[in-house]
């Protein structure tokens, strides 16, 4: 068999139109507090009801960095009385929202790259949730977008772009697909405990779409895929137990186990070593070293785990040109940040420079990718 050398020739990029700033959301919440807080003043008093506590901007910022973010909805997230997103059901016959979106990132990727629907044989629909179970994202967004071959959908929480890229670079390695399609629509604004003041602020929408092709096909000046590295580890440190099993179990839906939570301090602490190691260790199996590396490209979660990880792999402190940072504008958006974060900064790479491209999360789960450009 021949293997073909494979390469990201592209990536694109939809953002939602709407934006809340820690302002808004903050307000939001601080209301949302003062109700639920009146609404139980008498436990309050009697000591069986721990008053609620409001949030604030120094807050958010200190313990993540993020100034604000992009969302599908944001009416229903900053009404106090909701907490959520307020969406409008679609029939059976139009686009669901989730490939909507990716459909709209993956034609940016396309046009980036000069290619067309014909071009590609597979489309892999790679996010943190999936918004039903069937038929599958990815068909929708293959169908949608006049593509021949083959689409899945595949979850690997916050790693599942790298993960999707691992594989996409092998089906197109072995000849199997010529071009395949990784597209990644986070609408993570749906499974956040906007109630919850620890995690209220952290995630924010968006889709990312990542074309990868043969080296041969690839226009000038992609990026060439030297090697992928997956690795998992089973945690429960993050989880959300929402699922089709739910309503069996006569579950009601607000309860917070069916939403986003995390043991925020154990994850930093498990994961940040974890995520380090994982980069060194595949860098040397391809002969480099972090010192060696134009840029990393990782995952956007809390700006004190990329300074962690990168100051563990360069013995230093990052600048913003070596380790770049999107999450003060996006937010946490899951699997998509560290795409966001290469196809921010990806066109000042020359010619021959490497770069990795790291994601982790949920699981736990690390994926990296390192890149050369041609």
């Amino acid at each position: 068999m021949t293997l073909h050398r494979v390469a990201i020739s592209s990536t694109g990029i939809y953002v939602p139109p709407e934006v809340i700033t820690n302002e808004e959301l903050v307000q939001s919440f601080n209301a949302y507090v003062q109700l639920e807080n009146a609404r139980h003043a008498t436990e309050i008093a009697a000591g069986s009801f721990t008053p609620l506590v409001e949030s604030n901007v120094e807050f958010i910022e200190k313990a993540s960095g993020i100034k604000r973010r992009y969302v599908v909805e944001k009416s229903g997230v900053l009404d106090p009385t909701r907490m959520r997103p307020r969406l409008t059901p679609r029939s059976d016959d139009q686009l669901s929202m989730m490939a909507e979106i990716g459909v709209a990132a993956a034609k940016d990727a396309l046009q980036r790259a000069g290619k067309t629907a014909a071009d590609v044989d597979g489309v892999i629909c790679a996010a943190a949730n999936m918004q039903r179970a069937y038929p599958a994202m990815a068909v929708e967004i293959q169908g949608a977008l006049g593509i021949q071959g083959f689409a899945f959908d595949m979850n690997v929480a916050c790693s599942s772009a790298t993960f999707g890229i691992e594989m996409a670079v092998n089906a197109v390695k072995t000849g199997s697909a010529r071009a395949v399609l990784v597209v990644d629509p986070e609408i993570t604004s749906s499974h956040l405990a906007w109630k919850d003041r620890d995690c209220h602020f952290i995630f924010g929408d968006v889709c990312t779409a990542i074309l990868v092709e043969r080296l041969d096909t690839a226009p000038a000046g992609s990026f060439e895929v030297l090697g992928t590295k997956l690795q998992t580890s089973f945690s429960n440190n993050i989880r959300n137990n929402a699922g089709f099993m739910s309503r069996n179990e006569d579950r009601n839906p607000d309860d917070r186990d069916q939403l986003f939570r995390q043991e925020g301090r154990k994850v930093f602490k498990e994961v940040c070593p974890m995520a380090a190691e994982h980069i060194s260790t595949h860098l040397a199996a391809h002969g480099f070293t972090p010192a060696g590396v134009r840029r990393f490209w990782l995952h956007q979660a809390n700006l004190a785990m990329n300074q962690f990880i990168s100051r563990r792999l360069l013995g230093r402190d990052p600048t913003a040109e070596e380790a770049p940072v999107i999450l003060d504008e996006f937010a946490n958006t899951a699997s998509a940040g560290s795409i966001i974060a290469f196809h921010r900064h990806h066109d000042d790479i020359r010619s021959g420079e490497v770069g990795v491209i790291c994601s982790f999360g949920a699981g736990y789960s690390i994926g990296s990718v390192i890149l050369r450009r041609t």
